[in-house]
């Protein structure tokens, strides 16, 4: 769309369409037409009107000024919710196709992070508890984050943006394949410092908790510690630098996708000032709007720390 209009056409379209915008308006209108295009089957998806796309990229537009003139969140963690539900929505049953859809979706997580110049963004892709699940289900879940990780360890964009990739969780859970295609990845990745994009696979809040102050407790006892002196040491500043990523900033803005309003173990530590942001898209069909509209909430919220 940008291509189509010169900067003088563009700015004479983006101030008259402020003059009469109606916000709620647009957001029904543009909401209606993704709710009829996630109905359809995937071979008959339906375009929007030339109207309704300058309308959508307008919107956008004015989103992105408003955005831009106030600080963006140092890092983001996102929980990656609904795909089961959009595959029903879709005519979807394969475990290996419903994943890789949201898979697919990250690739454009990272363009809206990296035009907004965020720093961090940590994306919850499996939880321990996912581990339940039948066997076709991990299998599919799995081999969609083995593919989308080796397929970002050779995007010229990752090596253009500067993106590091890590990964936390209990890899030691994961299958050899999928851990080799994370190792791989994070050395691809590991001289960049533009943007850090945190995988977190294996994952479970709890766990990274426990994790951390057994790794804490096994260095005080290598160190020669008694038990007195290991209970007497024991802060939450010690307990900090041994979490799964310790160098990262904590969330300032955590998004929920699917419209489920729970944490559900995410980032529990870090997550202690964190801003919270639900909504009720569905992971695959999380548009940038939604991604706007989100740090726009962010940014309306006055942060005080407990102060």
């Amino acid at each position: 769309m940008n291509a189509a209009l010169s900067p003088a056409r563009e700015r004479a379209a983006t101030l008259a369409f402020d003059k009469q915008f109606d916000e709620q308006a647009v957001l029904i209108r543009l909401d209606t037409w993704q709710s009829a295009t996630e109905r359809r089957p995937p071979d008959k998806g339906t375009a929007a009107s030339p109207p309704l796309r300058f309308l959508y990229w307008i919107y956008e537009r004015r989103l992105l000024n408003q955005l831009k003139q106030r600080p963006m969140p140092r890092h983001i963690g996102i929980i990656l919710d609904g795909n089961r539900r959009h595959a029903r929505k879709r005519g979807l049953s394969d475990p290996c196709q419903i994943y890789q859809r949201g898979a697919e979706k990250l690739d454009d997580v990272l363009d809206w992070c990296a035009d907004l110049r965020i720093p961090a963004v940590t994306l919850w892709v499996f939880s321990t508890e996912n581990l339940k699940r039948s066997q076709a289900e991990v299998s599919g879940i799995l081999s969609a984050i083995e593919a989308k990780v080796a397929a970002l360890a050779h995007d010229p964009f990752m090596h253009q943006k500067r993106i590091r990739i890590q990964a936390i969780g209990r890899l030691d859970l994961l299958p050899e394949s999928v851990v080799a295609a994370i190792r791989a990845a994070e050395t691809a990745t590991a001289q960049y410092n533009l943007m850090t994009l945190t995988i977190a696979v294996g994952y479970g809040g709890r766990e990274e908790i426990a994790d951390a102050v057994r790794s804490f407790v096994k260095m005080q006892a290598l160190q020669g510690a008694s038990v007195s002196d290991v209970i007497e040491r024991i802060t939450s500043e010690a307990i900090a630098c041994h979490l799964y990523a310790a160098d990262l900033p904590d969330p300032d803005l955590i998004i929920r996708t699917s419209g489920e309003i729970r944490l559900s173990g995410f980032l529990l530590w870090q997550s202690v000032h964190s801003e919270f942001y639900f909504t009720d898209v569905l992971w695959p069909a999380f548009r940038k709007v939604d991604f706007l509209r989100a740090i726009r909430a962010y940014q309306a919220r006055s942060r005080r720390f407990g102060r």
